[in-house]
């Protein structure tokens, strides 16, 4: 057991290291006078349509001068956001995997994990190979394929949490899948709150 509980404190300051740049560094941003425009198009179009508008703005702040307001890089920049950390995720699953003196339940249900955030990686590339491809007449279907992808990842997300849904799971585990497969998963549904926003304007132009 204490090489376990070893194990896991060095993989939740692993996980802490991971967060930390995205983290300071949006704690760090303020936005400029000349950005302003921006920076207000971000937080207007996060809080009018995410569930959860404060990591939204928080995470693509960063980012208002190459998204200036076009809704479709919005939607593009918010699908790379929620691509990186579940990518970062999956890695992160399969180090806390291999922890020595993991119960065997344990380790079938991060491999279970590892697996779903892995299909959530692949199913997010391609929402964002398709997002390329969005414009003139093929937009309607386009943009159904693109929320058909986002939305399959988030599935993919919360089944890896179901995994983990017994109260006699290990809790050190349980608590560091939770806090990061959370994580991915309200960044993926802001993302599919942006896509679906860029859908409704039928045309796809910015």
């Amino acid at each position: 057991m204490e090489v376990s509980f070893l194990g896991l404190a060095l993989a939740a300051i692993l996980i802490l290291q991971l967060s930390t740049p995205i983290n300071s560094s949006c704690s760090a941003t303020r936005p400029l006078p000349a950005r302003n425009t921006n920076i207000e198009y971000i937080k207007t179009s996060c809080y009018n349509t995410t569930i959860y508008p404060k990591l939204c703005y928080h995470t693509l702040a960063i980012y208002a001068s190459k998204i200036k307001t076009n809704p479709k890089t919005l939607a593009n920049t918010a699908l790379n956001v929620s691509l990186i950390n579940t990518d970062s995720t999956s890695r992160l699953m399969k180090r806390v995997s291999k922890i020595p003196g993991l119960e065997p339940r344990v380790v079938a249900a991060m491999l279970d994990c590892v697996e779903e955030v892995g299909d959530s990686v692949y199913e997010l590339q391609r929402s964002m190979e398709e997002m390329g491809h969005a414009g003139g007449s093929n937009f309607t279907m386009v943009m159904s394929d693109v929320e058909t992808w986002v939305s399959a990842a988030l599935t993919d997300d919360d089944t890896c949490l179901d995994g983990f849904a017994e109260e006699a799971m290990n809790k050190k585990v349980k608590a560091i899948v939770k806090r990061h497969i959370q994580r991915i998963a309200r960044l993926t549904s802001n993302a599919l709150a942006l896509v679906n926003r860029f859908a409704s304007t039928q045309d796809g132009l910015p």
